[in-house]
């Protein structure tokens, strides 16, 4: 009998909005990650991937 595979969930979304400029603390102006945030996305674990995603979505938020 053939087992039914655990749907998995899909890849969380980039942040990335094309707005690609740091700030003078090093944050993206259009997505809010660091520029290490940046390079470690595409190689991250998707727990990272949220974890990076809600810290981005915080810094954007408390920006002046």
């Amino acid at each position: 009998m053939p087992s039914n595979p655990t749907p998995s969930r899909p890849p969380h979304p980039s942040p990335c909005r094309k707005r690609c400029e740091l700030d003078q603390r090093g944050v993206c102006r259009g997505c809010g990650r660091t520029l290490h945030e940046i390079s470690l996305w595409s190689r991250a674990p998707e727990s990272l991937r949220a974890t990076i995603a809600q810290a981005a979505r915080h810094r954007l938020a408390k920006a002046p």
